[in-house]
């Protein structure tokens, strides 16, 4: 009989979506990640009100979803989303996932997927080996405010202090968007590029989202806030709005063309927000190890150096 490896992972959103469409690239799931994909963007525009939801409430849904019947089959659950009303959403739960004809793992292993609301801080808790969530979370948490700044995923470990956790980026998913400088044209250097170098001469308020104010020092260095104050969005507007109204701010870009509706100049793309494979290296056994490269290397990535 073969090991039941369990996994975190989110319950809902981009980063859950990024590992399920690594997960059907490495094994024979495409089925199944179909299936947790469509069915939690469903759930997910029936919480926000983009579609009309059919006659069963959100129980007797939540009960067709979750088969007892079929131990193959995804579990969900309930959790209540901080949306106006606090309504209850249907999230993802678990799902066990044999892996047969994979080099180096051993026959019979399966993987158990396991939702968590932040699989990060549940490796630090040495809850799992292994785990998905996003690179910002690692910053804003663990990651060691030095006075140059961090640009890449791959320099992450290096700045995680061992005393503070044992827990290690593997790899990224390459799901990236980018916290990216803006700024409105009066603001941006006529001449010379919108980019942390632009910061060092720049004295006066940045506009950041409260939850990224560690992310942003570390990723632009403390020595290019010396003379910066961060201003945050007033509740209800929007961030390019306030980034608009204050001259200059950090935020999530992929396209760029809602900064641009705002008149903002997109500058440097200061640091990917990508979901990311970590571990807590204490708990890697020999087989926790042969999953780990299988979800890790392939044609996109290899692994980072994460101790051994």
């Amino acid at each position: 009989m073969g090991e039941t490896i369990p996994i975190a992972i989110p319950r809902k959103g981009r980063p859950l979506e990024s590992v399920f469409d690594r997960l059907a690239r490495r094994l024979d799931v495409s089925e199944l990640a179909d299936d947790v994909i469509s069915t939690l963007r469903h759930e997910k525009a029936l919480t926000k009100g983009t579609i009309s939801p059919d006659d069963e409430d959100v129980y007797h849904r939540l009960a067709t979803y979750s088969t007892v019947d079929d131990p193959t089959a995804p579990e969900y659950t309930l959790l209540r989303d901080d949306r106006a009303g606090k309504p209850r959403r249907i999230v993802f739960d678990s799902v066990t996932i044999p892996i047969d004809g994979v080099d180096g793992v051993p026959d019979g292993t399966e993987i158990q997927l396991v939702g968590r609301e932040e699989p990060f801080r549940a490796l630090r808790t040495h809850e799992f080996a292994l785990g998905f969530d996003s690179a910002d979370l690692v910053l804003e948490e663990v990651v060691e405010l030095r006075p140059e700044p961090l640009g890449r995923i791959a320099d992450v470990n290096a700045r995680i202090n061992p005393a503070d956790t044992d827990v290690r980026v593997v790899t990224g998913l390459g799901d990236t968007v980018y916290h990216t400088l803006l700024a409105t044209p009066e603001v941006a250097p006529a001449s010379g590029s919108l980019d942390r170098a632009f910061l060092e001469t720049y004295e006066g308020p940045l506009c950041i989202e409260p939850r990224y104010e560690r992310l942003v020092q570390a990723v632009l260095g403390t020595r290019s806030l010396e003379n910066v104050s961060f201003e945050y969005p007033p509740n209800g507007q929007e961030e390019e709005a306030a980034i608009a109204d204050t001259g200059v701010g950090v935020y999530l870009t992929m396209t760029g063309s809602t900064a641009r509706e705002h008149g903002l100049v997109l500058g440097e793309q200061l640091f990917p927000s990508e979901t990311v494979l970590l571990e807590s290296s204490p708990e890697v056994s020999d087989s926790i190890a042969a999953v780990r490269s299988m979800l890790a290397n392939g044609p996109e990535e290899t692994e980072l150096a994460v101790g051994r």
